[in-house]
């Protein structure tokens, strides 16, 4: 039995291995443009609240094909929808460097999104080769922490790369080195990942499909819209109720189906519907404030009357040090958890990301200030990154857990792409009542930072209040005994996983 152990844990070493060049890569993407954005808008001849656009569009495409991919990863290999996923990837960033239209740049920078598919399907690989092992749970964690340790290694080397290149060399050559590590990346992926050895199989839900793309279609669209046509406009708030409500036939639809695109019924489950609405809750800080933070600092205080006015490779130190606590918050929480719950140790990392965002509204003048700030927010972000596709694997059924995952990243995309909008509205809304921001044409309004940092605090404190709710012991290997009377699908999902 020891020797049967010790080479499944050597299997998913392997693995885990590879898959962190992959995140590694990931990092490079999500880091690498940050302290570049404003002279993509500068190059693209767009204001900075429309960098925005771009964040926006990529989280709203990314939250249409997460559920199908996640899903087809159960049924035919996550390997191999990992693959594709990556090519889409590379080909996008391929067209970045080579365009100079916004609706362009806008349609594959869109594209690029299906990155974020990546890690629930690394750690749904990861969770079939560890299932069969003494601590699965606590396995699945320390590698998911291993793989976010080396998302934002990537991500620091991507922003200070990024900020010290923008400097010194022209934006397409800039441009074009995160499309290059992606196409490494698929190489990687090719030939050092091996497939999961249990697959669900099955037919994929295309009704199901057509309906939670029409109802993400009209979410979506509805923001948009109101970017475009303001808070005020009927149009979009129509799309919007509309696809709220479209949500309700596609569940009824998915109840009666044997083997369903997304079993709805995981989010009764009392474990998995405080982890879904923790993702979509962390969604608004770590994906819709992005943009913001890093336009923030460039803003020239001497013409604005605020901002730090630093440069692509200052604003790159901010980003690495933030990604820095990222790093320790996804490396401790494993160690955490020997001493406290897992719910508890996810409770505490909501908290920081609430303090530290709570602290911009009286410390954001000094770049220090700046700097603590972004460590509070780094720390719990970096444990709730790791922590919730690890929680949602633990509890979901053995032949859901890329569903579940992929579930976390696409409430977590919607909760960003909702909170992209508001930014962008807010940042928006009163530049021309500011007077500060007046003084500059191309820089957000004061009043929109702060509506930035204050939803973002509460959204994370609700998150916190939510997770108070999981019932004690979730998340852990000793609750897998009695995970069957509380699990929606019965004794039999729980007996399996």
């Amino acid at each position: 039995m020891k020797h049967s152990n010790a080479a499944r844990l050597g299997t998913v070493a392997a693995v885990v291995g590879f898959l962190a060049f992959v995140e590694f890569t990931s990092g490079i993407l999500q880091g690498y443009y940050t302290p570049v954005l404003t002279d993509i808008a500068r190059h693209l001849g767009i204001h900075d609240a429309d960098v925005n656009w771009l964040e926006g569009s990529q989280l709203m495409l990314s939250a249409l094909v997460v559920p199908a991919l996640a899903k087809l990863g159960d049924m035919i290999g996550h390997k191999r929808i990992l693959l594709v996923s990556t090519a889409i990837t590379a080909a996008a960033s391929l067209v970045l460097p080579f365009t100079d239209q916004f609706w362009v740049f806008l349609a594959a920078w869109a594209l690029q999104g299906f990155y974020v598919v990546w890690l629930p399907l690394e750690v749904a690989l990861i969770w079939s080769r560890s299932r069969t092992a003494e601590r699965p749970a606590a396995i699945t964690a320390k590698a998911a922490g291993l793989l976010v340790a080396a998302l934002e290694a990537g991500a620091i080397t991507g922003a200070l790369l990024g900020g010290a290149l923008i400097d010194a060399l022209p934006l397409t050559v800039v441009l074009l080195i995160p499309a290059l590590a992606v196409v490494a990346c698929f190489v990687v992926v090719l030939f050092g990942v091996e497939e999961s050895p249990d697959l669900a199989g099955g037919r994929l839900d295309t009704v199901g499909l057509t309906l939670i793309t029409l109802a993400l279609l009209a979410l979506t669209g509805g923001l948009s819209f109101m970017r475009l046509n303001g808070p005020g406009d009927w149009l979009s708030w129509s799309l919007i109720v509309l696809g709220v409500l479209a949500v309700w036939p596609f569940a009824r639809w998915e109840l009666r189906h044997p083997d369903p695109l997304i079993d709805v019924r995981l989010f009764r489950s009392p474990a998995l519907w405080p982890v879904f609405l923790t993702a979509g809750l962390f969604g608004v800080s770590v994906l819709g404030a992005q943009a913001p933070l890093s336009t923030f600092a460039r803003t020239d205080p001497a013409v604005a009357g605020y901002g730090l006015g630093t440069t692509g490779f200052a604003t790159s130190l901010i980003i690495g040090i933030y990604l820095i606590g990222m790093i320790s918050g996804a490396m401790l929480f494993p160690f955490v958890t020997r001493w406290v719950a897992p719910r508890i140790a996810l409770v505490g990392a909501s908290g920081l990301v609430a303090a530290g965002f709570l602290l911009f509204l009286p410390f954001h003048d000094a770049y220090g200030q700046v700097i603590a700030n972004m460590v509070v927010v780094g720390l719990g972000s970096g444990a709730l990154v790791a922590a919730l596709p690890a929680a949602a694997a633990a509890a979901a059924p053995a032949h859901q857990t890329g569903v579940a995952t992929g579930l976390t990243n696409t409430v977590k995309t919607v909760g960003g792409a909702v909170a992209s909008c508001v930014f962008g509205i807010a940042l928006l809304s009163h530049a021309g009542a500011d007077a500060a921001a007046s003084a500059s044409s191309t820089a957000g309004s004061f009043t929109g930072y702060v509506t930035v940092w204050l939803v973002c605090g509460l959204t994370a404190a609700a998150a916190a209040l939510a997770l108070c709710l999981v019932p004690k012991g979730a998340f852990s290997d000793g609750s897998r005994a009695d995970a069957g009377a509380g699990h929606p699908l019965g004794e039999d999902a729980a007996t399996t996983r």
